[in-house]
């Protein structure tokens, strides 16, 4: 399918915009850039009954989270969710819409984890941050008013993987329970080497020059290799949650991310892939730009719905 004309306007406006490509900024530009189109493309808030910030215990001390409780009578299951931004430029605030939208679509008591970024703090920290805290949504899960049982991971990009890894922990260190994973166009693999690297590599938003900028900083020498960087070089895939993972097809992770898929079911593991045509890397939180994102949206919650239903 063409590339959606909705996603080509935008692509055409951020080139004139004469924001130099990821790969050329520091740290520091990019993270305005980031906050700069998050406050333009995500769109209105959607309502909920309340949204809090805590601090709960990290492994390098108090980490925050933002607790959104939706309306409604509890309990409700329970969503952690591990922002994107490439391990390196997103915060609770430029994926609060994402937070707020996906809370009320469930609805569900959804946890938005504020990882240490890279590349002040490097792998595995945004992964042991996003354990803990998981482990905290939890053991808290009645005080949050929720269900321990009905608890799920989900994230998009850096944060599909950090969800994916956390389901990975989860198993191997026998608990906490997760139920489901939603895995919205996951960074599953280091190597970079996929049909879609070479298809989508430049020109549709997310390059492959900006993933190996993101992978730098997060990595900064350390093996991209382990399952904890790399799910989907994890040894064994069974007892692992059911899933579905959301991909785009002009986006350079899109196959790395259905392999991921391919390999839970071939363990036995229930999962479900959703390839959004016509879309880049990025479109599920631009609610102001393309209704492909609330599509998006809206599958996402009826599968963590259902999966976590009484």
């Amino acid at each position: 399918m063409a590339l959606d004309p909705e996603i080509e306007a935008l692509l055409a406006r951020m080139a004139a915009s004469g924001t130099p490509p990821l790969q050329e900024q520091s740290v520091a530009e990019a993270r305005r850039t980031h906050a700069a189109g998050a406050a333009t493309l995500n769109g209105p808030p959607a309502p909920v009954a309340a949204a809090e910030d805590r601090a709960v215990p990290g492994p390098a001390g108090d980490l925050r989270v933002r607790v959104y409780t939706p309306h409604g009578q509890p309990p409700f299951p329970i969503v952690v969710w591990f922002h994107g931004g490439g391990w390196v430029t997103g915060t609770l605030d430029s994926f609060d819409a994402v937070g707020r939208a996906m809370a009320a679509a469930v609805p569900a008591v959804l946890v938005m984890v504020d990882y240490r970024l890279a590349p002040e703090h490097r792998f595995p920290a945004a992964v042991e941050d996003c354990y803990a805290a998981t482990v905290w949504a939890s053991r808290n899960a009645a005080d949050l008013g929720g269900v321990q049982h009905r608890l799920a991971v989900a994230g998009d990009s850096a944060g599909g993987n950090l969800a994916a890894v956390v389901a990975l922990g989860a198993r191997d260190r026998g608990g906490p329970p997760v139920a489901f994973q939603l895995l919205v166009c996951p960074i599953t693999d280091a190597a970079m080497d996929t049909g879609s690297y070479r298809e989508n590599g430049d020109g549709y938003y997310l390059t492959a020059a900006g993933m190996r900028w993101y992978w730098s900083h997060y990595l900064g020498g350390a093996d991209g290799g382990r399952p904890d960087a790399s799910p989907l070089r994890a040894a064994f895939f069974g007892g692992l949650p059911p899933a579905l993972v959301i991909t785009a097809e002009y986006d350079p992770l899109r196959d790395e991310g259905e392999a991921y898929a391919a390999r839970l079911q071939a363990a036995g593991v229930p999962a479900a892939v959703s390839r959004y045509q016509g879309m880049v890397h990025g479109f599920f939180r631009w609610r102001a730009v393309t209704g492909a994102a609330e599509d998006a949206l809206q599958e996402g919650a009826a599968a963590v719905r259902d999966a976590l239903a009484p």
